[in-house]
């Protein structure tokens, strides 16, 4: 098997994306169908009261963050607060040692 090269974390990366969109296109379109028929029923057994506002305001607020996450907040907002922690890690890394190991005046003999 050969190692991962930056076109395979590339790839990875557009299928990810891809993904995400499809589903908030997914999603999208089931809320719209549902809710559709959640009026259509209301409006027909108890047009009195419109009760399929509420699935509608709840669900809406779900399919907006949805969205928000998929296409509002951008995937470089990420890649660069990953590369900030890296950064962090590895100069960590080059200031403090890593941690020894204390070491026993026992002698070996003692144990």
């Amino acid at each position: 098997m050969t190692p991962p090269t930056r076109d395979d974390d590339l790839r990875r990366e557009a299928e990810r994306r891809a993904d995400a969109k499809l589903g908030f296109r997914t999603h999208a379109l089931v809320y719209v169908l549902v809710n559709a028929g959640l009026a259509a029923l209301n409006l027909l057994t108890s047009p009195g009261y419109l009760w399929f506002v509420w699935p509608l305001f709840g669900w809406g607020i779900g399919l907006a963050a949805h969205g928000f996450a998929v296409y509002a907040s951008g995937g470089d907002r990420r890649e660069r607060a990953v590369a900030a922690e890296l950064a962090a890690l590895s100069k960590a890394r080059k200031v403090t040692p890593p941690p020894r190991e204390p070491e026993t005046t026992t002698p070996p003999d003692a144990l």
